[in-house]
Order: C-alpha cells, then sequence, then structure tokens
C-alpha cells in the first residue's frame, strides 16, 4: 500500500458533477489499497470571484495586513471544494474527512502558496492517516 498524494485544479472541481468525478476517481485508487492525500484547488473561478471582491473594498494604499486577509479570502474558495469532496467520497462509500492546511503538519520550502514544494510530513501524522481511508486537504501551509 502506497500513500499517494493527488492535487486536483480549479476545472476539475468546476462544478458538482466534476467533484464526483475527482471523488470517484480517488475512491478507485483508496479500493485499490492505497491510502490517499487529496489537495484539490477552489471551483474554477472562485478565486478570481472572491478576489475580484476584495480589489473593489481594497484601500488606497495596501498594506501587509491587506495581503494577509487576501490569504484568507482566497483560501475559503479551498475549504469549500475540500468538504464537498469529502462529502461526494463518503457519498461513494469511502470514509474521508477534510482538514484546513494548519491541521496538518506539512511543511513547504515556501510561504507562497502558488511556487511552494513539500518539504516534509510529520511521520505521526502519516500514522494517524493510516486510521483513515482518504484525507482531503486544503491550504497546505
Amino acid at each position: 500500500m502506497a500513500l499517494i498524494v493527488h492535487k486536483y485544479g480549479g476545472t476539475s472541481m468546476g462544478s458538482t458533477e466534476r467533484i464526483r468525478n475527482v471523488a470517484k476517481r480517488v475512491a478507485k485508487w483508496a479500493r485499490a489499497g492505497h491510502q490517499m492525500v487529496v489537495v484539490p484547488s477552489a471551483m474554477s473561478g472562485e478565486t478570481n470571484r472572491l478576489l475580484g471582491l476584495a480589489s473593489e473594498l481594497a484601500p488606497s494604499a495596501a498594506k501587509t495586513s491587506y495581503y494577509r486577509e487576501l490569504d484568507m479570502l482566497a483560501a475559503t474558495g479551498e475549504q469549500a471544494s475540500s468538504a464537498m469532496l469529502a462529502i461526494a467520497l463518503q457519498a461513494e462509500g469511502m470514509e474521508s474527512v477534510s482538514y484546513a492546511g494548519w491541521q496538518v503538519p506539512v511543511r513547504t520550502d515556501t510561504q507562497t502558496h502558488q511556487t511552494c514544494r513539500l518539504q516534509r510530513v510529520r511521520h505521526l501524522f502519516i500514522q494517524e492517516l493510516q486510521l483513515l481511508n482518504i484525507s482531503v486537504i486544503w491550504d497546505i501551509p
């Protein structure tokens, strides 16, 4: 049994039908005996929609705190996708749980989410994952 990490982009998560298709793909791997970790993006267009709303409210001179709030806002789309994917996996008969990135001991090489590379996952968390078939994670730090 291997630990497999799948990343699905916004187009793959773009509708409930597409989320259901992702769930079927992930469930197939899990039924084959693999331990699955899935990292979905927000639904297609959702991040742009949210950031567009924020830009209408943006201060004239943006400070660091403004960019922090943009990260918080953008993460809500990923949170929704993760929860919906976990629900779709449960409908496929698979035990699944969604986690926020801060709940998972995953470390990357940078805080810039668009360019980060996975550095390590704490061993204890991998052991905890063995109790579940599938974990869905959003916003890996």
